[in-house]
């Protein structure tokens, strides 16, 4: 396989995706790259306020890309959105789950322990990472499987391989996430199709809005004792940017990664390698 072959595989002219959370700041850099890329991108998300600033981001390549606001945990919200997103762009090629998150009545704190944290703190940590990626594929894979071709990313996490401490909703969804990945890549390879393929990335630590009262103090901005840690975890030496995934994305996206499912790709700085000695 020559340059110019392995270059025409990232071209998605013609095909279509949607990627569930895509307006968040780390999923919309997929957005924008994919339609960069050619592809129709249809975001999937609840707030789809930020819809026309990923558009004049995406520059020319903006018409390609709209929005439905969609709730990943409902099955009718799922269903309607596939129903506009195929009306809007034709059949789905790819689905990008990176709807997903954490939340603070989850999380072992100074003010609440493990032994008190509510019931609909941990549901609704372990509800939106877990059923907000298999509800998705089952509704929207349907049409992979009529297409006989297509494929799924998944949003696993560092927390899978090591599980961080006072995190222990998030860390379970994403060990599920990551087991779910191989199981749905293999069934829907058996059972349907060997051309839809299924697999996941694993980032290590980005600071975005959602971790960021975990690793930054509110007042001075300096690292906290746990972001400090992970920081000196990194051989990197340094966090995640928003476009440190996109590589990893595109190429299992595309048909450069052909004969790759059910795999999950650390993007972690080097993370998950370092022993800390």
């Amino acid at each position: 396989m020559n340059r110019d072959d392995l270059l025409k595989m990232y071209d998605f002219t013609g095909k279509t995706f949607a990627v569930t959370g895509g307006a968040g700041v780390l999923a919309s850099g997929v957005v924008t790259l994919l339609a960069s890329c050619g592809a129709n991108v249809m975001i999937l998300d609840r707030n789809l306020a930020r819809l026309p600033e990923i558009q004049e981001a995406a520059g020319a390549d903006g018409s390609r890309i709209d929005g439905v606001q969609v709730d990943v945990m409902s099955r009718d919200s799922l269903e309607a959105a596939s129903a506009a997103l195929k009306a809007r762009f034709g059949t789905l090629y790819g689905l990008v789950n990176a709807a997903g998150g954490n939340s603070p009545k989850a999380t072992v704190s100074p003010t609440l322990n493990f032994f008190d944290i509510p019931e609909d703190g941990m549901r609704f940590v372990l509800d939106l990472n877990i059923l907000g990626t298999v509800m998705p594929c089952q509704i929207l894979a349907k049409q992979m499987v009529e297409a006989g071709e297509g494929v799924i990313l998944n949003y696993s996490s560092m927390n899978a391989y090591r599980p961080l401490t006072n995190i222990a909703a998030y860390s379970a969804a994403k060990a599920a996430i990551t087991n779910f990945t191989s199981w749905l890549a293999v069934h829907l390879a058996q059972s349907y199709s060997g051309k839809i393929r299924v697999n996941a990335i694993a980032p290590g630590f980005f600071l975005t809005d959602q971790n960021r009262f975990l690793l930054t103090d509110k007042e001075t901005g300096a690292w906290t004792a746990r972001g400090q840690k992970i920081f000196d975890h990194t051989p990197m030496g340094r966090l995640g940017t928003d476009d440190d995934t996109m590589g990893c994305v595109l190429w299992l996206l595309s048909d450069a990664a052909a004969f790759v499912t059910g795999i999950t790709v650390p993007v972690d700085g080097g993370f998950s390698a370092y022993a800390g000695v």
